[in-house]
């Protein structure tokens, strides 16, 4: 086999001769020595330095070692968390447990017939079925648990805000209804309706009730309310009026001293003005007056109606 070199030497070239052994070999060297020794300094790049299999392994070893480390590590922490979970679903039982006692209690105080109000079972409620439907899914027994939790503390916390509203406005409404005596200490001196009248001695239609006391003492308001007179009136002397809402409205006359302004809210039972004689009038005394959506009414009734 020949090979021709050409330099860059004009008309200069060199003539190389093989022999048929000589081109064997360098075909061997090619296409065999060479990929192999490829492959070997590949293998000895790859190997940790201070080469060799048993280096290799070592670093096996030593990888697998880290890595059984990190999973008992990331063992230790999910176990850490849920005994934290456990802990945290126990204290929201106890908590749904005292949300029922209090419940009841509640129900109690409010009076409400038995069965009215039942905390074992959620508020009832319904509605059209909803067209996005969602597919359910399964969740492991611990999940399951803390979600019926939650949904108990949530159906607590609905009749809660029931129960709350409806006492709040049972409240209101007793503490706008006139209930009671205007007066802490006295005797009825003077019924509402058909009387002889003192001034007079002729037949007269007498509004209100009259109220007698010792001089100076304490008128109340019987109903929460805003003051909308306080000042002389004809016939009542000093007289208070106090709106109370829902179309009640209540006066107080004859007072000797008055404690309130009109535009002031006062609550029930609270001292309005001192029991006198002023305006038309025998004696101390409180005339009482009770009006209904711009009409007068008996305020008997609402002498004794229960506080």
């Amino acid at each position: 086999m020949n090979i021709l070199l050409i330099t860059k030497k004009i008309g200069c070239s060199r003539c190389i001769s093989f022999g048929q052994r000589s081109a064997v070999g360098l075909a061997l060297a090619v296409f065999i020595v060479l990929p192999a020794l490829s492959v070997f300094l590949g293998y000895r790049m790859a190997l940790p330095e201070g080469g060799g299999p048993e280096a290799l392994s070592t670093a096996w070893e030593q990888e697998m070692a880290m890595q059984r480390s990190e999973i008992l590590e990331a063992r230790r922490v999910a176990e850490e968390n849920l005994n934290a979970l456990t802990l945290r679903l126990g204290q929201m039982q106890a908590h749904v447990i005292r949300l029922d006692a209090l419940g009841q209690r509640l129900t109690q105080m409010a009076g409400l017939d038995k069965g009215e109000f039942n905390f074992d079972n959620p508020p009832a409620q319904g509605g059209p079925e909803s067209s996005n439907e969602l597919a359910s899914i399964e969740v492991p027994d611990f999940l399951a648990q803390i979600e019926t939790v939650t949904r108990q503390l949530e159906d607590r916390e609905q009749q809660l805000d029931v129960l709350e509203t409806m006492l709040m406005n049972r409240n209101l409404q007793a503490e706008v209804l006139p209930t009671g005596r205007p007066i802490k200490k006295g005797w009825l001196s003077s019924k509402y309706g058909m009387r002889t009248d003192p001034f007079s001695g002729k037949q007269e239609f007498h509004k209100g009730v009259d109220l007698a006391g010792k001089e100076g003492s304490d008128v109340i308001s019987v109903a929460a309310g805003v003051v909308t007179w306080a000042g002389k009136r004809y016939g009542y002397g000093n007289m208070i009026e106090v709106n109370h809402g829902k179309g009640y409205v209540t006066r107080y006359g004859h007072n000797k001293e008055i404690a309130v302004k009109v535009g002031e809210t006062v609550k029930k039972g609270q001292t309005i003005g001192l029991m006198g004689s002023t305006g038309r009038s025998t004696g101390p005394h409180v005339h009482f007056e009770v009006w209904r959506n711009g009409k007068i009414v008996n305020p008997t009734k609402y002498l004794y109606a229960a506080k």
